[in-house]
């Protein structure tokens, strides 16, 4: 196949709005500001590819749903306005040199990530008042086989591709069966109002969801008046937890044959609280959509400090998206 079919092929399967919203990502003061902190630490005395377009290579990776790096490397050959918007061709090895370096300096990454929020925030006075908290399965890029043979011995972690994961339970879902899973789960705050995330943390599958819901509510901002969570958070260390920090936690209560602790009849079971956990929804909404428009899913990186990363970038061009489109 000669070259202009192959871009014939790319610009009719890739909408050419992507491009214009990525190049208004690149330039948005936010993601400058990375490009200029990047540029200051970079070690080596070669000009090597810029860091906008390698950059630009690991967002497009996420706006474009893309699950690896060779293939949106070879969009990029392919697409002569992603080269245009990007100003040069990176290799594949160069992005997987450029992923490890912003592992490297992750607080360069988590400042880029609050200016982002702040800016949302500015632009929507009401966001993260209403909140919802959950957690998510992320299957590992790795044998999902817990034994080695039928009736065999228990694999042990270190024979696992991906030996950071860890076994843990997801619940039913549509056609899917409930039961084990070897993998992560991110856990996500989402404002129930803009549907956008506010705070996440990606641990193994076995971590309880629990123990991340106070932490993520902390992170999630100042602003936070009712926080919707569903029964698997119904803890008095969890009610506790968010009336010492002026939050109304809006959970439904497990059904129990011992006394309801007085800590968790504090708001009322009214028509508010209904409404106010039917919101909850956004937040499996939110799931649904960066696991299948944004290429959350399926993990095609081994190890917890990769997928993390992974996690990261399409979050933040998520939410770079939503004030980068034009108008």
């Amino acid at each position: 196949m000669d070259r202009r079919r192959c871009i014939s092929l790319a610009l009719t399967k890739v909408p050419r709005r992507r491009v214009t919203e990525l190049n208004a990502i690149l330039d948005s003061p936010e993601i400058a500001r990375l490009i200029e902190e990047l540029e200051a630490v970079r070690w080596t005395g070669r000009p090597g590819y810029p860091i906008r377009a390698l950059l630009g290579v690991a967002l497009a990776k996420s706006i474009y749903a893309i699950p690896t790096w060779s293939r949106t490397v070879a969009l990029v050959h392919e697409h002569e306005a992603l080269q245009r918007a990007l100003g040069a061709v990176p290799s594949v090895y160069a992005a997987y040199r450029f992923a490890e370096k912003l592992r490297k300096h992750g607080h360069l990454l988590d400042g880029c990530i609050e200016r982002v929020l702040g800016r949302l925030r500015s632009a929507n006075p009401g966001m993260g008042e209403n909140i919802a908290i959950d957690a998510s399965d992320l299957p590992a890029y790795a044998n999902g086989q817990r034994f080695v043979s039928n009736g065999g011995r228990e694999r042990a972690s270190s024979e696992y591709s991906d030996p950071d994961a860890s076994w843990g339970h997801r619940s039913a879902i549509s056609t899917r069966k409930g039961g084990g899973f070897y993998g992560y789960r991110v856990h996500v705050a989402v404002c129930t109002v803009t549907g956008l995330p506010l705070a996440w943390e990606v641990c193994t599958a076995k971590a309880n969801e629990v123990p991340q819901a106070l932490p993520l509510l902390e992170r999630a901002g100042n602003r936070v008046r009712t926080v919707a969570m569903d029964k698997g958070y119904d803890q008095t260390v969890i009610y506790e937890g968010c009336f010492a920090r002026g939050v109304e936690a809006i959970i439904p209560l497990k059904r129990t044959q011992y006394a309801i602790p007085a800590a968790k009849l504090r708001t009322p079971r009214d028509e508010r609280w209904k409404a106010l956990y039917s919101a909850r929804g956004a937040i499996e909404r939110e799931f649904g959509r960066l696991k299948h428009e944004w290429a959350m899913l399926p993990l095609r990186v081994r190890g917890l400090a990769r997928v993390k990363l992974h996690i990261d970038l399409t979050i933040l061009a998520k939410l770079c998206l939503s004030f980068a489109r034009p108008s």
